[in-house]
């Protein structure tokens, strides 16, 4: 999958992969970079149960490096609040199947410590490696 930044504060991209095989593959491309997937939040069946909703395949992945997140947090403890890093997969209206991910990067740099910027930049590297393999 082709990987590029979608705003400021994300990246990803279309995939040609169908939903659920986007899922799997994902969360095994992160396995490969030292992440596990800590929680899977199914938003599509979530807002049919809770209000009645319709929508497309919706799932949010709360990716974590435990060695990242270790080094992080004994920088900075109060960094829990912007873990895990959130990879999405949802499928749009026209059938294709999009992954992305929240940028470490730029969430980190509000914390304001350089070492702990330098960890983003790292985490995102690994993560777009992951998604690239979509």
């Amino acid at each position: 999958m082709e990987v590029r930044k979608l705003s400021n504060y994300s990246f990803g991209g279309e995939t040609n992969l169908g939903f659920d095989e986007a899922v799997r593959k994902v969360t095994e491309t992160l396995k490969e970079q030292g992440f596990g997937v800590l929680t899977e939040i199914d938003a599509k069946k979530v807002l049919k149960e809770k209000l009645g909703l319709e929508r497309k395949p919706y799932k949010i992945l709360g990716a974590c490096n435990p060695h990242f997140a270790h080094k992080a947090i004994d920088m900075e403890p109060e960094l829990g609040r912007l873990l895990p890093c959130n990879v999405l997969v949802y499928e749009k209206e026209d059938g294709k199947v999009v992954v992305t991910a929240m940028d470490p990067e730029a969430a980190f740099k509000l914390v304001g410590n350089p070492n702990v910027e330098e960890i983003g930049k790292e985490v995102r590297k690994r993560i777009e490696k992951a998604l690239e393999r979509v």
